[in-house]
């Protein structure tokens, strides 16, 4: 996953590989971009000019864009100065049906991923969970459920009772999702009942241990694209 770079010249130049998770307007041509790296977790940084339409930084700054980052390290911030994006996750952000999902994904990082700390195995649970959403043979709602699942227990919140009504195969589900490698995480179906039971489990899990709703999430339920 990790790419280099050549050496600007900067004793404060730092090149990390990550995913940007969101990016907002700042000024009339400005951006603040939320990046999550491998190196340094989660950052904020100012891309200066990334709004000009002959901007170098204008396609790698939007949310989806995974590859490598150079930056200028400051006392209290980072500044984009150079990026080489490796994949910008297009057969997700041309599908309606995978796209409010995918802001979804990022949104579930975003809250859960912190500055300065390792969130490698976040980045590497995030990317595959991205790859997986446009794969015909999946189902997305099942996608979504390891996503979340992986993500709270990687964190520490799982609550073995919201999972005590689970059958001998949804423990066995339960179990897959949290034990395999992410690289092998979204490989598999389930049945009808099974996946009833992790949904319900999962729902339980989340109300015990989140502080709020996303955004992304909202939308989703409202537009009726993925069920809960």
């Amino acid at each position: 996953m990790e790419r280099t770079f050549s050496d600007f010249g900067s004793d404060n130049l730092l090149q990390v590989t990550g995913l940007v998770l969101s990016a907002a307007p700042i000024g009339e041509y400005d951006k603040r971009v939320v990046i999550l790296t491998r190196e340094r977790g989660k950052l904020h940084a100012f891309a200066k000019g990334a709004r000009k339409q002959n901007s170098p930084l204008i396609s790698g700054t939007r949310p989806f864009c995974f590859g490598s980052f150079s930056l200028y390290e400051g006392r209290s911030s980072y500044t984009l100065k150079q990026l080489e994006i490796t994949n910008y996750f297009e057969e997700v952000t041309s599908e309606v049906d995978y796209v409010y999902l995918g802001y979804y994904f990022l949104e579930f990082a975003d809250y859960y991923s912190r500055e300065n700390g390792d969130e490698f195995s976040t980045l590497k649970l995030l990317y595959q969970a991205l790859r997986a959403l446009s794969r015909e043979s999946l189902d997305n709602r099942l996608v979504r459920l390891v996503y979340e699942l992986r993500m709270m227990t990687m964190n520490g919140d799982f609550d073995g009772e919201c999972f005590k009504g689970l059958g001998d195969a949804g423990r066995y589900t339960v179990d897959f999702i949290i034990n395999t490698p992410v690289e092998k995480l979204f490989t598999f179906a389930v049945s009808d009942q099974v996946f009833a039971e992790l949904t319900k489990s999962v729902a339980e899990n989340k109300i015990r241990f989140l502080d709020r709703e996303f955004k992304s999430e909202q939308v989703l339920n409202s537009i009726n694209i993925i069920l809960s």
